[in-house]
């Protein structure tokens, strides 16, 4: 433990992952913000702090006690794919303005702050941009960084923006990023196993039309050639990717329609978007031997879907619309509309309009028909997989997705599979581990070591509960090798002393103490 000894104010404290960390280097919380009830009572629960050490709603707080290190994980949905990447445009997004308000109105000697990588994305380099010059104008040197928190002990692949400010100049000038260490938590360490890989026979991988494909490895050391997971999913491709067709019973034909479907949807003959559905005439143009029956088939399988792909726009008049189907109808060209070329259009999201309610209610109205009719695959979203199953991670894997506040549909096995080639690989997977479902979800202490908190930290019984708080916290050891890299910088050093703090007179300040 460090000798050096600070206060901080943790905002957006979920669960108290800054707290852990920065608790263990010394660090002395003075209140924490947060208004979720679960994260609240966890964080209580967890720590021994009175209720009333919280500084409750951000947005209503007007004034900080003096600390030295601000904290915040600032609500990531506005800038994640799970948020619809809306920014600013979301109401979520103004907490950052809460924030750096609470910044400037305090002036603590350092900060961090934590986001999703999603802020870093090139269609928000103008929010970033906006946010570190709100920082600056605070009167703060700051720089971000982008790590991965595998890279400083837990298996898991979360990479996430952390922007680090200091009061001081010459305390930035002295920051340095950790650097990654060396002997890495894995996933078989997690789940109490030991994984011997082999480290010769590389197997060349190829995907079902003869293309060389990289390894999916989710692993640092893996050389055998196999993948560490298994993908469920009818719009990838290879031999650790288990297809629909795979474990339904299909005909040969059926399955070399399904993978025509695949080799070529994303082809921008057939549309603008990575992944378009293909009409019967696109199909025989392919294969002039399909026909409409083989197609309906592979729909009453529930393999494949049919959509309505566009539609002609008839006579109507403005007076009967409403303000959903103006906007809907604004996006018409030469009196026709296409349903990709509206899931493009961003205002749908930030009017939070939906286009397949508004479609249907314009066909009620006979203000619109059918045009064309196309097929795709009926899973169409990666992150669903099939049947409830996304992926299935082999313990031979040195990390683990993403933990995220929804759960995901991600699951671990404790089997192991032998094999000589990629085909027996797959199919003694599916026969051995799918067939016999010899694969389940993390557990609730499996997923507290993922993110760096004791297997035992406590956390509410319901999965939904749980799941959300541990996906929302920050790792706990990144922030640890952050905190400890600031305090190596000297900004701390030469200050008032905690023993000094608990005998003032000021009764903000002694209320405030939850160390």
């Amino acid at each position: 433990m460090n000798n050096t000894r600070f206060t901080f104010i943790d905002l957006f404290s979920g669960i108290g992952g800054f707290k852990m960390a920065l608790s263990n280097n010394d660090g002395h919380c003075l209140g924490f913000s947060e208004i979720n009830k679960d994260a609240i009572n966890t964080y209580c629960d967890n720590f021994q702090v009175e209720s009333n050490c919280n500084l409750g709603d951000i947005t209503k707080i007007k004034e900080l006690p003096d600390h030295d290190l601000l904290t915040a994980g600032v609500p990531c949905q506005s800038w994640s794919i799970a948020g619809k990447n809306l920014g600013f445009d979301d109401d979520r997004g103004q907490l950052w303005n809460d924030t750096i308000y609470l910044l400037q109105q305090s002036q603590p000697k350092a900060f961090i702050f934590e986001n999703v990588k999603g802020l870093v994305d090139p269609r928000n380099k103008k929010a970033l941009s906006y946010i570190l010059e709100r920082i600056q104008k605070a009167g703060y040197y700051a720089d971000y960084f982008v790590i991965n928190s595998f890279d400083y002990g837990v298996p898991q692949n979360r990479i996430r923006i952390y922007i680090i400010g200091f009061k001081e100049k010459k305390y930035f000038q002295k920051f340095k990023l950790p650097r990654a260490i060396e002997k890495k938590l894995k996933l078989g360490d997690i789940l109490g196993i030991e994984v011997k890989k082999p480290i010769d026979n590389k197997i060349v991988q190829m995907d079902l039309f003869g293309n060389i494909i990289e390894s999916k490895t989710m692993s640092l050391s893996n050389t055998n050639g196999f993948n560490d997971y298994f993908l469920l999913n009818d719009l990838r491709n290879g031999h650790t990717t288990i297809h629909s067709w795979d474990i339904i019973d299909t005909t040969q034909r059926q399955k070399d329609i399904c993978l025509l479907l695949l080799k070529n949807r994303r082809k921008s003959a057939y549309g603008d978007l990575d992944g378009n559905p293909l009409s019967l005439e696109h199909f025989q143009n392919l294969d002039p031997s399909i026909n409409q029956d083989e197609i309906n088939q592979l729909i009453q399988l529930e393999i494949f879907k049919h959509e309505e792909y566009s539609f002609i726009v008839k006579d109507y008049s403005i007076g009967n619309l409403i303000k959903e189907e103006e906007i809907l109808l604004s996006f018409a060209n030469d009196h026709k509309i296409i349903i990709d070329n509206l899931n493009t259009q961003r205002i749908f999201k930030t009017e939070k309009i939906s286009i397949e309610k508004t479609i249907e209610s314009l066909k009620k109205k006979a203000i619109i028909e059918c045009h064309e009719v196309r097929y795709d695959f009926k899973n169409t979203k990666i992150s669903t997989g099939l049947f409830g199953v996304n992926r299935i991670f082999l313990p031979s894997s040195d990390i683990f997705p993403t933990l995220v506040a929804s759960d995901t549909n991600d699951f671990i096995t404790l089997k192991t599979i032998e094999a000589s080639s990629q085909d027996e690989f797959k199919s003694r997977f599916i026969q051995e581990v799918y067939k016999t479902k010899a694969f389940r979800k993390i557990t609730k202490s499996e997923a507290c070591l993922i993110q760096g908190f004791p297997k035992d930290f406590k956390l509410p019984e319901s999965r939904a509960k749980w799941m959300k708080l541990i996906g929302n916290s920050v790792s706990v050891p990144v922030i640890d090798k952050l905190c400890t890299a600031i305090i190596e910088t000297g900004v701390f050093e030469n200050r008032q002393t905690i023993s000094s703090l608990d005998g003032v007179n000021d009764e903000k300040s002694v209320v405030s103490l939850c160390a």
